[in-house]
């Protein structure tokens, strides 16, 4: 993040529906030209900070800036904002040009063909170009949300905001537009602001990202850091697979250590460890693939253990184990890729375990 002003800017936001609360206390600051995603699960209050931010919901208390400027009584046809949604919206009785035109309609200062330069370009930069003539209900889902971006971008917004717009795509697409719209808001160099509740996606396409749960963020960092050095075990627990373990963390003169149950003893950094966690009883996590399984003359790693292959998942490039570990009452889960040559273990087969004390992240009990 640069030191420049941000774009958007929330202070102590809070959003009540009768006695229900959904928004606690948000502060949060978003910076032009960042792709930024509200991540958490259905009913966690991401969509209601979203549409606050467009001005389809008031605040109950709290300040929200838009480019420094106070958005309170500001309707939202009058905030420097855009919004797809989920449904996109499409009128199916109005051609692809006559949709992404449909925003300019009150603009006087420009005439016919300056509009239609404007939807020509929009088009040509969500890839549908020559697609102005046909009409939209004969659109697949994803020219429908292309189009939907391009009747967004056209109003030129400082601030576009998405809501799950690839939640209704199959995988392929959905895959395939994440790419699309990382690329896209490069290039038209404004903020985006992403709602959705698939971690996949979030990590990504986004710059930054806020876990919410219950109205507040739980932590707010880039995608690196959320999925490294989640601060919770909530956080850990909703981002990616993690594993967790009963421990206990000792604290030494220069550095604490953690007895694993299943695992074994391992010194931990500051880093891996929250500064004033109790010594005792706690929680260690570890994500799959920094655990791996040793075949025949592979050399003996610094951290080793062994477990049964309790079941596998195989995906192809990859295939998932959940093995079975002395004193553990739940499997771990370990991720390995298929190579040329690698085999994959069959169920109740024993399996040589390493693992990377490094990857520890200790939670309190």
């Amino acid at each position: 993040m640069t030191t420049t002003p941000p774009i958007v800017s929330l202070r102590d936001v809070h959003k009540y529906y009768g006695t229900y609360h959904a928004l606690r206390g948000i502060d949060l600051d978003i910076g032009a030209g960042e792709f930024f995603s509200l991540l958490g699960p259905s009913g966690c209050g991401k969509t209601t900070l979203l549409r606050t931010i467009a001005g389809f919901e008031d605040l109950s208390s709290g300040t929200l800036l838009l480019s420094g400027q106070d958005m309170a009584g500001v309707p939202a046809n009058r905030r420097p904002t855009n919004m797809v949604f989920q449904s996109y919206a499409i009128f199916p009785h109005l051609s692809v040009a006559e949709n992404v035109a449909f925003g300019l309609r009150r603009r006087s200062d420009l005439n016919r063909q300056a509009k239609a330069a404007l939807v020509e370009d929009a088009l040509d930069m969500v890839g549908l170009d020559g697609f102005g003539a046909r009409a939209a209900h004969a659109l697949s889902g994803g020219q429908r949300q292309r189009v939907a971006l391009a009747r967004a971008l056209i109003l030129k917004p400082k601030v576009l905001l998405l809501d799950e717009p690839l939640s209704a795509l199959d995988k392929k697409l959905r895959e395939q537009m994440q790419n699309e719209l990382r690329r896209l808001q490069r290039h038209v160099g404004i903020t985006f602001v992403l709602v959705t509740h698939d971690q996949e996606e979030a990590l990504i396409m986004s710059d930054r990202i806020a876990v919410m749960f219950e109205g507040e963020i739980a932590q707010l960092a880039d995608p690196q850091t959320l999925y490294r050095r989640p601060t919770s075990r909530q956080v850990a627990d909703f981002i990616g697979v993690m594993n967790f373990l009963p421990a206990s963390l000792t604290a030494g003169s220069t550095a604490a250590s953690v007895e694993i149950a299943g695992l074994g003893r391992a010194a931990i950094t500051p880093e891996q460890c929250p500064a004033g966690m109790p010594t005792g009883d706690c929680t260690i996590g570890i994500r799959p693939e920094t655990m791996s399984i040793l075949f025949d003359g592979e050399p003996a790693p610094a951290r080793e253990t062994s477990g049964q292959v309790h079941e596998l998942a195989y995906y192809g490039d990859m295939t998932y184990y959940d093995i079975a570990l002395d004193g553990v009452e739940k499997p771990v889960t370990l991720s390995m890729k298929n190579l040329v040559g690698r085999r994959v273990l069959e169920r109740g087969e024993t399996a040589r375990i390493s693992w990377d004390e490094r990857a520890l992240i200790a939670f309190a009990k």
